[in-house]
């Protein structure tokens, strides 16, 4: 008698978006996005768009742009749709869709917004900070799974779901630890070792030796980040250490949206004040293309992490240093965020209080020229990066995206009262635009608008 074998699971359908450029060229969101449509591809079907720019490919995965006509098209053939960023602010038409949405909120924008956004006049801060929080009430609302980058940052976006009723009877019957609605998928460590091809500081850089130790900073320069106090703590370590270097990876960002930071400026103009800029602090030109950073990390002897003690700090997860895990460089961070506990835990570099330059001067000392501390921490961070690849991180979201199904207080029609007041508000401003009252009488609304803007002007 024969046995008929099973018929295989049929491939998912699943779209990536991201607001991010996807290029040679790529910053944490669109790396992110990257691999996770690598790692989805290995069981479906998957396209990978950017809504900015893409000028790369993929064996595995169709990658392109898309502009809001095509991306109607990438919607509609999709199962399942992951997302991060502005998506579904940029693109509404999105949330009243059958598409079953993953919404990737491992970036606390709101929070990251306070710092960013300091440089615009008090109005326009507001503003924006309070439309930032939209754009994510969006996604939390809308979004039938979320991820995001730590159990901390978990914790944080539970009671934001809470005030939300997204926690309600049926999220909460269905599973009361909720990992089916919000799950944890940190960043990983690339699954394939570092190769260097060549070398991208060391004798490459002017101004920098093959013999010199190398200080890196692995990404961009953004307000949230403290450059000023290592560099300070480079000037003080230098005087002992003639050879020491610190190198910025990231200077120029990538995605044309990204305007150059206040603090990538005041990093530059620090070390001019030091005298240190071109002799013992150097700024990349350009943005690093993603495939070759293994050039330039591995020509590294440490990598660093500085931030300021704030509110962004403590919800971070600092991507770039996933990168020195990969390159199995000892690390040196500030107190305060997520990796702050893992670097002590697992003895994987040095923690320092914020803004003490003397402290993080004495930590650069010791992690570059003490050889038995250094070939200890770099034998941690191989055994602690084993499991913290892609491959493992993303296991959570492989795993909805297999069985992708719609969150039941969705099938149910539970809203909270915020979704009901605003829905009842649109279809009472549709019911007036669309009485003939409201049409006879816009003139004189038109006039009365402009008077009374007029009045508040002078």
């Amino acid at each position: 008698m024969s046995v008929t074998a099973p018929s295989p699971a049929p491939r998912r359908r699943i779209l990536v978006v991201t607001p991010d450029t996807l290029g040679e060229l790529m910053a944490g969101p669109a790396i992110r996005s990257w691999e996770i449509a690598k790692a989805l591809s290995a069981t479906a079907d998957v396209r990978l768009v950017s809504t900015t720019k893409s000028t790369i490919s993929a064996d595995a995965f169709h990658v392109a742009f898309s502009d809001e006509a095509a991306l109607r098209g990438h919607v509609e053939w999709a199962e399942v749709l992951v997302f991060q960023g502005h998506i579904l602010r940029s693109y509404p038409w999105i949330k009243d869709t059958d598409t079953i949405i993953v919404a990737d909120i491992y970036d606390p924008m709101h929070l990251e917004q306070l710092e960013q956004g300091k440089d615009l006049e008090p109005v326009d801060r507001l503003a924006v900070a309070i439309d930032t929080v939209e754009v994510l009430n969006d996604q939390l609302e809308r979004a039938d799974f979320l991820v995001c980058a730590s159990e901390k940052q978990r914790d944080f976006w539970l009671g934001q779901l809470a005030g939300l009723a997204r926690i309600n009877p049926a999220t909460y019957d269905r599973d009361p630890s909720l990992r089916t609605l919000l799950d944890v998928v940190p960043f990983g460590v690339q699954n394939e070792p570092p190769v260097q091809k060549k070398h991208g500081i060391k004798g490459t850089v002017p101004g920098i030796g093959p013999d010199d130790k190398v200080i890196i900073w692995g990404g961009g320069i953004y307000n949230w980040f403290d450059p000023l106090t290592l560099i300070d703590a480079v000037a003080i370590a230098r005087e002992a250490h003639p050879d020491l270097r610190l190198f910025f990876l990231g200077a120029a960002h990538p995605n044309p949206n990204i305007p150059t930071m206040r603090m990538a400026v005041a990093a530059r103009e620090r070390a001019e004040e030091l005298g240190l800029l071109g002799e013992t602090v150097f700024f990349n030109a350009s943005w690093v293309p993603y495939t070759d950073r293994a050039d330039f990390l591995l020509d590294a002897d440490l990598g660093v992490s500085t931030h300021y003690e704030h509110l962004e700090t403590a919800f971070s997860f600092r991507t770039r240093i996933l990168d020195y895990l990969w390159a199995s460089l000892p690390i040196i961070s500030t107190d305060g965020d997520t990796f702050a506990g893992i670097i002590r835990e697992h003895d994987l570099g040095r923690v320092v209080a914020p803004e003490d330059p003397h402290a993080l001067a004495r930590a650069i000392e010791e992690l570059l020229y003490d050889g038995d501390a250094r070939a200890r921490i770099a034998a941690n961070i191989a055994e602690y990066s084993k499991d913290h690849t892609w491959e493992k991180t993303l296991q959570p979201l492989l795993a909805f995206c297999a069985d992708p199904s719609p969150a039941p207080d969705h099938v149910q029609g539970i809203v909270s009262e915020r979704t009901r007041i605003a829905n009842d508000l649109r279809t009472r401003i549709a019911g007036l635009e669309s009485s003939s009252s409201w049409r006879v009488t816009r003139p004189l609304r038109t006039v009365s608008t402009w008077a009374s803007r007029r009045g508040r002007q002078l």
